[in-house]
């Protein structure tokens, strides 16, 4: 058998979901994520920084300088 992860982007997606495997009868379990959102949310605007072409850049052979 396999395992599926599945990431619904929305409230409504996830109702959804669990609908349609409750209605073949599949079982599932459901799991809260572990992370603080305060922190996602800050991780994900430092990738959008990154993306953005903001940060800084640092040579690796300067890390032990």
């Amino acid at each position: 058998m396999e395992t599926l992860i599945v990431h619904p982007e929305n409230k409504e997606q996830l109702i959804a979901i669990k609908a349609f495997m409750k209605a073949l009868k599949i079982s599932f379990k459901a799991e809260k994520s572990t992370y603080d959102p305060e922190f996602v949310a800050m991780i994900k605007h430092g990738d959008e920084d990154l993306k953005a072409g903001k940060g800084v850049k640092v040579d690796i052979g300067d890390l032990w300088k």
